[in-house]
C-alpha cells in the first residue's frame, strides 16, 4: 500500500534551500517536533545517477536535505523563513546498497539532540522496507 504523502514535490522544494538540479528529496511523508519521514523517487537525470544507479554522495545529500526539510517545515509552521544549513559533521554513515533509476527510497530522520542551532540527527534510509543506509549527522544553522 502506497502511502499519500503529506507535502508533493513543488511545496517540498519550497521549504529547501536546494534548487533544481540539486534537489534530493521530493516528498514529505510525516512530520513531528522530534522526527520526519521523506522520498525521493529517483530520475534518470538526477546528477548523482550514474550507470543507473544513485551514487553514495546522492544518498547522503537526501539524508542532509531530509534534515533541511524538517528544519524548512518547522519554521513554514511558524510562518518564518527558514535560515540555511550545513552539515557540520557525519558519523557512522554505513550504505549497504544503491538504489536505482525509477526506485523510491524513504528516509527516517529521528532528531537526537538540538542546541543552539546544532542539530544531531538520526537517519535511515530504506528502499521498500529495508534498510540500505544508515548514520548520523550534526546540520548546523548558518547565523
Amino acid at each position: 500500500m502506497e502511502t499519500i504523502p503529506l507535502l508533493n514535490k513543488e511545496a517540498v522544494e519550497n521549504l529547501l534551500p536546494q534548487k533544481f538540479p540539486f534537489v534530493m528529496v521530493d516528498k514529505m511523508y510525516s512530520y513531528t517536533e522530534t522526527s520526519l519521514v521523506s522520498g525521493l523517487k529517483i530520475q534518470n537525470d538526477n546528477i548523482f545517477v550514474d550507470h543507473n544507479s544513485f551514487l553514495e554522495a546522492g544518498i547522503i545529500e537526501h539524508m542532509a536535505q531530509s534534515v533541511a526539510l524538517h528544519t524548512g517545515y518547522e519554521f513554514f509552521l511558524k510562518n518564518e523563513t527558514a535560515p540555511t544549513g550545513y552539515i557540520g559533521s557525519l558519523k557512522d554513515i554505513e550504505i549497504k546498497k544503491f538504489p536505482k533509476v525509477d526506485d523510491t527510497i524513504r528516509s527516517a530522520v529521528t532528531i537526537l539532540q538540538e542546541f543552539a542551532g546544532i542539530t544531531l540527527v538520526d537517519i535511515v534510509t530504506t528502499l521498500n522496507n529495508e534498510e540500505i543506509a544508515r548514520g548520523q549527522m550534526k546540520t548546523v544553522l548558518a547565523k
